[in-house]
């Protein structure tokens, strides 16, 4: 192993702030940053050896590579990380617009919603994996969040409510109950894990979270994510009594005063409903 290589896995290891998902995450693209500014030809770096050269040689290949700009900017957030990490922080700048990345497009064109194909899904060998597949449609839960459900004190009379430790950004949340099908799954997840979680005793977390990787990749379930899309789309419906715009639904010009109002707080509602911070992001669901 090169050495920025061992440096930065080292300064992961040491550092474990963010998810699991997000230490992961930030590890892979950390040695492939490594691997790049190798083939770039700075051969001797070290984790503190990092340079505004360094990150613009970087920032160029992506761009060279045509990565989208949310992709950018992900990546130069982890850049970010790295620096601070090693009191270079300054070594980066703060502006993204000082690379030439403009501002990212959360309006989405097409729907990326999808349903969970039940003939995929009776291949997870898993049962608590299925079941942690299905909490996902049903209420729009992140991966992590559908992992570490625990019944006993998540389920409430008419809502879910998720802790923060299960949560990305630590915020904790409640998702309303208001489907027969989404009754019906908490309780016959409740009749399965009595007052366990949906990870079996004999496994932790991590250990979960690779089955789940190695099944899904096994059944061809893939970009899950989409399950989401299509809670908040169907959400939305509930909300407004129409369609997502990104659903075939009317645009925002063509709402009236009235329904522009009942857009705004479906919006809002689901904002909060999906965990995020920022009311735009809506926009990557419905359009």
């Amino acid at each position: 192993m090169k050495d920025l290589n061992y440096q930065l896995k080292t300064l992961c290891r040491n550092n474990r702030d963010g998810s699991h998902a997000t230490r992961k995450i930030r590890e892979r693209l950390l040695s492939q940053m490594a691997d790049q500014l190798y083939s770039l030809g700075y051969r001797r770096l070290g984790a503190r050896s990092l340079k505004p050269k360094h990150v613009e040689a970087l920032v160029s290949l992506w761009k060279d590579q045509g990565l989208g700009i949310g992709t950018l900017k992900n990546r130069l957030a982890v850049l970010r990380w790295w620096a601070a990490k090693v009191n270079r922080a300054s070594v980066v700048a703060r502006d993204n617009g000082a690379y030439g990345i403009g501002e990212r497009q959360y309006v989405a064109q097409t729907s990326k919603a999808q349903d969970l194909d039940p003939r995929k899904l009776a291949r997870i060998k898993d049962p608590y994996l299925r079941l942690t597949l299905r909490l996902q449609a049903e209420f729009g839960l992140r991966r992590e969040e559908a992992i570490k459900f625990t019944p006993s004190y998540a389920v409430r009379q008419d809502h879910i409510r998720l802790k923060a430790s299960w949560t990305k950004g630590g915020r904790a949340r409640s998702v309303p109950t208001t489907r027969e099908s989404q009754r019906a799954l908490l309780e016959e997840i409740h009749r399965f894990v009595g007052g366990g979680a949906l990870i079996p005793l004999n496994r932790n977390y991590v250990q979960q979270l690779r089955c789940y990787e190695r099944q899904t990749k096994a059944a061809e379930l893939k970009k899950l994510h989409g399950l989401r899309h299509a809670y908040a789309q169907r959400r939305y419906r509930e909300l407004t009594g129409w369609l997502a715009p990104v659903a075939g639904g009317p645009t925002r010009k063509a709402l009236s005063p009235e329904q522009r109002e009942i857009d705004d707080e479906a919006r809002a509602t689901l904002t909060a409903e999906l965990g995020h911070s920022r009311l735009d992001v809506t926009k990557s669901y419905l359009g």
